[in-house]
């Protein structure tokens, strides 16, 4: 079937109507004899014939049209079921089958974006993450099921302001969510005391700012953790106290049996020389413990950064990585100076080479950041994930208290403590410090 355009119909139409008139006019002036008498008529029957044969022409049209606009409308109100019947071939045609086409698009699409949020919807309603969404006034717009059991004691809490229900279970908590403080919180549940994590995140929505709190049930997993090490403490320190104690024991005994024969006294001096090594040895390790269980509240005041290096030099070498802020920092100068010691001495035991061993500072109004940088042998990523915790060492002779008294007097401060392997090669610890007014 031959495919005609809107417009060449039109034309088509317009040419038959014309040879039409002619041809009328001509058989009745031939049968009237009078063009002046046919003409007036001829051309009225022309112009109402026309008239008609236009209105009935473009009647389908508007009702196409007509047909799309309010699938049209319907799309805004997302239903997408309406499609039209294509019984045309010419441009018309196209039109409705590209309005069929994208329904279709669309209703495949809200489909499986329908699956996709009821697949979200289930998966949030069944975690045990506590989840939380308030607007730019801190209402909140949505709640899953374990937050309403934490908050709202199993009941809807949508449209209640976030900070006054986490104030009617605690101070802390709600401290913390007012000023999106990342951490951990106890509170009370049935005489018992639960420990939770709150992470919260900011993003914008139609651009309006919201925010999407996270409350995570943590007293189990921390439970378990200080149980396991509390176990690795106990093997630790058992390990050190026999490597210690067995030695002084036997060397004890033979010095014993050196004094009661009166013979062999030249190997006392040894003996009591090995024993004195061993018992300070044995001091030392219990200072260590000792010392980062009595981690004291950070000092802060104002630190000038050339003679903080050049006191850090005098212990430690290292290379700096650029030229030093001309702006004072404020922290605990003796507690930082301990972090940057243990760092240091960490990269020069990681076999990078002295020259690669840095020490960066980049400071601003608000932020201090020191990193050490070195090119040794980087860590594997369970190591890594391990690292920051108490008793876990890769020196066959560690305490595994450096890395964790690190990030405790950082974390003392206020700040963060963070480790990563380079690109090629090496490790790299930042330590970020507020900056504050002294």
């Amino acid at each position: 079937m031959p495919k005609f355009s809107v417009q060449g119909r039109f034309i088509f139409l317009l040419s038959v109507i014309m040879v039409t008139t002619v041809v009328a006019c001509v058989a009745l002036a031939l049968y009237w004899k009078s063009w002046p008498l046919v003409l007036p008529v001829v051309v009225l029957l022309a112009l109402m014939a026309t008239i008609g044969a236009v209105r009935a022409y473009f009647r389908p049209i508007e009702e196409i049209l007509q047909a799309i606009n309010n699938g049209m409308a319907r799309f805004k109100d997302n239903d997408y079921s309406v499609t039209i019947a294509r019984r045309r071939d010419d441009e018309l045609g196209e039109l409705i089958a590209a309005y069929n086409d994208l329904a279709a698009t669309l209703r495949e699409e809200r489909f499986g974006l329908f699956q996709r949020e009821l697949l979200l919807d289930t998966v949030i309603q069944s975690s045990a993450v506590a989840v939380t969404i308030v607007n730019h006034q801190g209402a909140i717009i949505f709640s899953n099921r374990e937050a309403c059991e934490l908050l709202g004691d199993g009941k809807a809490i949508e449209g209640a302001t976030l900070v006054d229900l986490c104030r009617e279970r605690s101070d802390q908590l709600a401290d913390s969510v007012e000023k999106e403080n990342e951490g951990l919180f106890t509170l009370t549940e049935e005489g018992e005391n639960e420990v939770y994590h709150l992470t919260s995140r900011r993003f914008k929505i139609n651009g309006q700012n919201h925010g999407l709190f996270l409350f995570k049930r943590l007293t189990r997993e921390i439970a378990r953790k200080e149980v396991e090490t509390w176990k690795k403490a106990i093997r630790l320190i058992t390990h050190e106290l026999n490597n210690s104690l067995a030695p002084i024991t036997s060397l004890t005994s033979s010095a014993m049996k050196i004094t009661a024969s009166g013979s062999g006294s030249e190997k006392l001096k040894d003996i009591y020389e090995s024993i004195g090594n061993r018992a300070t040895h044995l001091q030392s390790f219990i200072e260590q413990y000792a010392r980062f269980a009595r981690l004291p509240t950070p000092r802060i005041q104002s630190v000038s950064w050339p003679g903080f290096i050049e006191q850090l030099r005098r212990l430690v070498d290292f290379n700096l990585a650029e030229a030093l802020p001309s702006d004072p920092a404020t922290f605990d100068p003796v507690q930082m100076e301990q972090v940057l010691i243990n760092l240091l001495k960490n990269a020069a035991e990681s076999g990078s080479a002295p020259e690669d061993i840095q020490l960066r500072i980049l400071q601003n109004q608000h932020e201090v950041l020191i990193a050490v940088e070195d090119r040794g042998s980087g860590m594997e990523s369970e190591q890594l994930q391990l690292a920051l915790l108490p008793f876990f060492s890769t020196k066959p002779r560690g305490s595994g208290l450096g890395l964790p008294l690190c990030r405790e007097i950082v974390e003392a401060h206020g700040g963060k403590f963070q480790m990563f392997n380079r690109e090629q090669g090496g490790m790299t610890a930042i330590c970020k410090l507020p900056n504050s007014t002294v």
